[in-house]
């Protein structure tokens, strides 16, 4: 599972955006949105670069959640 901050996720349509930036990648596995947090977590077999790059092109920059 990989794990996101999304600092810029505030509601129920920044995480709809969010969503549909993630399922334009290949092999990506169910995705679960904590708003309170402002987390994103899924699995799948993509790179981390290829998450962060299509976050950042949707307007929501993102960091590794530990």
């Amino acid at each position: 599972m990989m794990k996101f901050s999304i600092p810029k996720m505030k509601c129920g349509g920044c995480a709809d955006s969010v969503t549909v930036a993630l399922r334009k990648l290949d092999a990506i596995a169910p995705i679960e949105i904590d708003l309170g947090k402002k987390e994103v977590e899924f699995g799948g077999k993509v790179s981390q670069d290829a998450v962060l790059s299509a976050l950042a092109e949707a307007g929501y920059p993102a960091s590794n959640a530990q």
